[in-house]
């Protein structure tokens, strides 16, 4: 998809007062993802689950009989290009609020939002800093540090004390690898090697092989794409260790490839229901992936959100979404979800691939 295509959903214009106002206006909002490029496979679906809420809202009437729009831009999960896309929107269009995804792209304009009081809504992306990086970032996801806990506790209760890590040389990657480092350890257990990939990266073998050296009990993966290869790549392998992850491991076309069986992740736990799904792939020819499924989710909190905000008569803006959000605080979407800081918590499990299929093993709550 270009940049800054309309795509008829949610994009939200700044500034727009409807106190006292009668007649219906049309609110825009704006999502910034990676829709061509090495991250496309992920934004098309975050972007379908953004569309796919916003074009149900508006079959009814829009929220409170105002319709809402989205400007979609296309940054192919690049920070350079994510700033002058948020500068493009809030700019020159005064969107108060944005979809974003990825955590370098989020990092960049995390900064931006503080100064011009946009509202940013991450739902993709996992990076430690993102917690902090700006009281108007909100994250529906946990940390990556949130998930390294939950898998380091789990490995060491499997006897898998031996480690070697994989992880993508990027803000994501390195962040992973930096919890892993600390976080495995402290559970009991030991690090014999780490090694980076790149993003977009297609051959893993060279890495493998010196991982595959260390003769670990289990391999740690924190990439955000390039899974099917890498899958592939470790079945040819045969390795004689465990492979483990995070929720970035959930790449539906490395689940359904039979390599994967037998890999583990943990994975955030937020489900569609059946006649959700179904209406979803009757519209965009695709399941409704992990995704797609938490931007849904995302666009559902918004609606929330613009809801309250047109009921008590205020503005919106970045500013009264912001503090709207937070005092609702709970929402009950596709997943219980509550805002005790810029991060929400949600339930996180621990998955096998299995036969095509990924299936919790355990469940536990990130705090």
């Amino acid at each position: 998809m270009i940049r800054g295509i309309r795509a008829g959903f949610v994009a939200l214009a700044a500034g727009i007062v409807l106190c006292g106002v009668a007649s219906a206006e049309t609110i825009h909002l704006g999502a910034i993802l990676p829709l061509t490029g090495p991250g496309a496979v992920v934004g098309t679906q975050e972007m379908r689950g953004i569309q796919f809420a916003i074009d149900a809202a508006n079959a009814k009437g829009g929220v409170q009989g105002n319709r809402v729009e989205i400007q979609f831009e296309d940054n192919q999960a690049k920070p350079d290009q994510s700033v002058l896309s948020f500068n493009k929107l809030v700019d020159l269009q005064h969107i108060p609020m944005i979809f974003t995804g990825y955590s370098g792209p989020s990092l960049a304009m995390a900064p931006l939002a503080t100064r011009k009081k946009v509202l940013l809504v991450n739902a993709g992306a996992q990076s430690d800093k993102l917690k902090t990086a700006s009281p108007y970032l909100v994250n529906t996801l946990p940390s990556t540090g949130d998930e390294v806990a939950v898998m380091a506790k789990y490995l060491i209760q499997q006897g898998k004390k031996n480690a070697v890590v994989l992880f993508e040389n990027d803000a994501a990657g390195i962040g992973g690898r930096d919890d892993f480092l600390d976080l495995f350890p402290k559970a009991g257990g030991t690090i014999l090697a780490q090694e980076p990939t790149q993003f977009g990266q297609t051959d893993y073998r060279p890495a493998l092989l010196k991982l595959a050296a260390a003769k670990p009990d289990v391999m740690y993966v924190v990439t955000t794409a390039g899974m099917v290869p890498l899958v592939q790549q470790l079945k040819q392998m045969n390795p004689g260790f465990l492979v483990a992850g995070t929720t970035f491991m959930s790449d539906p076309a490395a689940i359904a490839d039979p390599a994967s069986t037998g890999l583990i992740h943990t994975q955030v736990q937020i489900d569609a229901p059946p006649e959700l799904a179904a209406a979803f792939k009757a519209k965009f020819g695709d399941d409704m992936d992990f995704f797609g499924r938490q931007y849904y989710n995302a666009a559902q909190i918004i609606l929330t959100v613009l809801d309250k905000i047109l009921t008590e008569k205020q503005p919106v803006t970045g500013e009264t979404m912001h503090d709207t959000l937070f005092a609702i605080r709970s929402f009950q979407g596709l997943i219980p979800m509550e805002f005790k800081s810029n991060t929400a918590t949600v339930p996180i499990g621990i998955n096998m691939m299995k036969d095509g299929k990924d299936v919790t093993l355990t469940k536990v709550t990130a705090e």
